[in-house]
């Protein structure tokens, strides 16, 4: 045990963590910086070779600390900071905490520029700060040289040294590494640096890549495969910093558009598995090389990497067969954390990379949602939030620090605009926003690439480049919210060929009706919403309300207190229109936000900090998974939510903001009109 620290030592305060400690005079900065819990990087073990411990003093008299900090606080420059400021230079009023040290009160300041803990990673709109505890780790060493009288290998010598300077013992060293470490001992002139992986304290410390000499460059990739698009985020390890991000289609999509179609595939055709796996694997492959070459980056230098995705998407970017997940029980082949090497899945960083896969909660709620439960952390507060990721297949999480459940539901892929006539995926030329006029029936919208809407000057010029090409998914959501409010369907989402008389808008297709949008410019297409479309979107919120309103049942609560709408498509779903439409149940809308791509974010978490990961392995293992097709009081619910906003919920918080229209009960030609719509829907599909 340490003798206490007598109160007469100099005070240090370290800025801007504001932690601070008293420490004997002749003390490393670098030192009082870790016992305090400031971590100030030294790749180099404390040689002041690599620079990267700098710090600042700040001088004058701080009475809020009562503090009196100054230059002459801090011991001169020695012999290796006068080397390494010779050597590379080093800024005006900067010193090396590795050979600076404690000579009188002080106050220093840890530049945001070099300090290599970074400790806030921002996401957009977000303050979070995400704490670096990776699991690389860069350590120089200078090795002996071989002794005739001393018989020890270079790589048994390189392991002692390790130990001795960075307290790494029993090394398992990579065997791709083992031809090439005399060489690069050599090459180094005995200096080396090694990549050391550990993710867990109890487990061996892995000897991954070995550089000659000073190597100050470890980076990270954290990536989101989703059913559609593949996200990724290039972060160096050492500082924390994102350095680019960046996505891309998943060429998955031609096999099927949805999982079940993929799964089919698989089940179909002998080669499919492979045929997917290889297809997933090249396009991460593709999208590291173009962060990496966009930032300058050798993809030599990525040392782990971070994965989340579907269950299906996970098994396959794993080389392993999904057909289980296409049939009850739903069985997972791997449902903990996957620990594994790069060149096990064929990733194009360095040969000696690790992996690491989050784990999956169920059968159909996969990394992805546990990427998203541990970036948005229902577990961690008091508050019952609820975590919905809007997709072909929505996966739900609700809970608060006492209990979490989770659970899908099959939406299929209405929101993302397929199944629906004018649907189309989110580009140039995809209407997103739509109002409609209550008295006139007259819409206005905009379109993505254009800022005027439709009835303001200038727009049909500005879209002449792109067109109007169809309906996006946040769009096909505010469409049928503002058919209703504004009478053309009725709560049971019958389009009403009464109004008609009102607006020539209002269409007659056989014994259904259809709402025009837009007519055919310039040979663009001619933009309608028919019945069946209204239908297609009904089925979809009625699933996921459904499966969502059955975990409420199971928490016991008849309200949520906050909602948060992850994934890229649920950042641009406007809360108001979501609840008009009864996609989600009641809510102060304030407490509705969209978080955008959370699993990635969680990913980027589990990356930067191994304590995270920890963390999120616990919190699966407590989940409770629901199965809403074995649940019987599941097919009430889809019934009720069927309507708009829902048959028997009522929506108090959302009467503040909207008026919405007084139920009615449909006439039998509708209710034939709707059976029809079912009909034709179900044909398609």
């Amino acid at each position: 045990m340490n003798a206490p620290v007598p109160p007469t030592d100099p005070l240090v305060l370290f800025m801007p963590s504001g932690k601070r400690g008293r420490f004997p005079v002749g003390t490393p900065l670098l030192d009082a910086a870790r016992s305090l819990g400031v971590y100030v990087e030294s790749v180099c073990g404390g040689r002041a070779t690599c620079g990267r411990c700098q710090i600042e003093v700040q001088e004058g008299n701080f009475a809020k600390h009562k503090i009196v900090s100054s230059n002459d606080h801090i011991s001169p420059k020695g012999p290796k900071e006068e080397r390494y400021e010779r050597v590379r230079g080093l800024a005006d009023g900067r010193r090396l905490s590795c050979s600076a040290t404690v000579q009188g009160d002080l106050v220093i300041d840890v530049p945001q520029d070099t300090v290599i803990n970074a400790q806030i990673v921002r996401k957009a709109a977000s303050d979070r700060i995400i704490p670096r505890n990776p699991a690389i780790q860069l350590c120089y060493v200078e090795v002996d040289e071989p002794d005739m009288h001393k018989p020890l290998g270079d790589l048994d010598r390189l392991n002692a040294m390790l130990a001795k300077d960075w307290g790494f013992e029993d090394i398992l060293v990579a065997q791709h590494l083992l031809p090439d470490v005399q060489k690069i001992l050599r090459k180094g002139n005995w200096g080396v640096t090694a990549a050391i992986h550990r993710d867990l304290e109890t487990s061996r410390p892995n000897l991954i890549a070995l550089w000659p000499g000073l190597h100050n460059m470890a980076y990270g990739l954290a990536c989101d495969i989703g059913s559609t698009t593949i996200a990724m985020h290039l972060v160096s390890l050492l500082s924390g910093q994102i350095i680019n991000s960046s996505g891309t289609s998943n060429p998955q999509i031609r096999f099927g558009e949805d999982l079940m179609s993929r799964v089919s595939y698989v089940m179909m055709n002998p080669d499919g598995r492979e045929a997917m796996t290889k297809a997933v694997r090249q396009a991460v492959n593709e999208l590291t090389v173009k962060v990496c070459s966009e930032s300058g980056v050798n993809p030599d230098d990525i040392l782990d990497a971070v994965f989340v995705a579907n269950p299906i998407m996970h098994h396959l970017f794993l080389g392993i067969d999904p057909t289980e997940l296409g049939q009850a029980p739903f069985a997972l082949a791997v449902s903990g954390a996957v620990h594994t090497w790069s060149r096990e899945i064929d990733l194009a960083v360095n040969h000696g990379a690790r992996v690491y896969v989050l784990p999956c909660i169920a059968g159909h709620v996969g990394a992805d949602a546990a990427g998203a439960t541990l970036s948005e952390g229902p577990h961690r507060q008091d508050k019952m939030m609820l975590l919905v990721d809007v997709g072909t297949n929505a996966e739900i999480v609700l809970g608060n620090r006492n209990r979490v459940v989770a659970a899908s539901s099959p939406t299929g892929p209405a929101f993302e605009g397929a199944e629906i006539s004018s649907g189309q995926r989110a580009a140039p030329g995809a209407i997103e926003r739509i109002r409609i006029d209550p008295d006139t029936l007259e819409p206005r919208y905009r379109v993505i690439g254009v800022e005027q809407w439709s009835n303001e000057e200038g727009f049909e010029d500005a879209v002449k480049a792109t067109g109007v090409t169809g309906i996006c998914g946040s769009a096909i959501i505010e469409v049928v919210a503002e058919m209703y409010l504004s009478g053309i369907i009725s709560e049971d989402g019958v389009v009403d060929g009464g109004q008609a008389s009102r607006s020539p808008r209002i269409l007659q297709n056989g014994r259904t009706f259809s709402y025009l949008l837009r007519e055919s410019h310039s040979g663009g297409p001619r933009i309608t919403v028919t019945q069946n479309d209204v239908r297609a979107i009904q089925l979809a919120k009625a699933a996921l309300y459904a499966g969502i309103k059955l975990l409420m049942e199971k928490q016991g609560v008849a309200q949520v207190d906050t909602i948060r709408f992850a994934g890229a498509f649920g950042s641009f779903i406007d809360p108001k229109y979501a609840m008009v439409l009864g996609l989600i149940p009641d809510c102060d809308l304030a407490e509705v936000k969209a978080v955008g791509n959370a699993a990635g974010t969680g990913a980027l978490m589990a990356l930067l900090n191994r304590d995270y990961r920890r963390e999120i392995e616990k919190e699966v293992s407590r989940i409770e998974k629901i199965e809403t097709a074995l649940e019987p009081h599941f097919q009430q619910l889809f019934i009720d939510a069927m309507a708009l906003p829902n048959k028997v919920d009522p929506f108090p918080r959302l009467a503040e903001h909207v008026t919405l229209p007084e139920k009615k009960a449909a006439t039998d030609a509708d209710r034939g009109g709707g059976r029809r719509g079912r009909e034709g829907r179900r044909g398609r599909s």
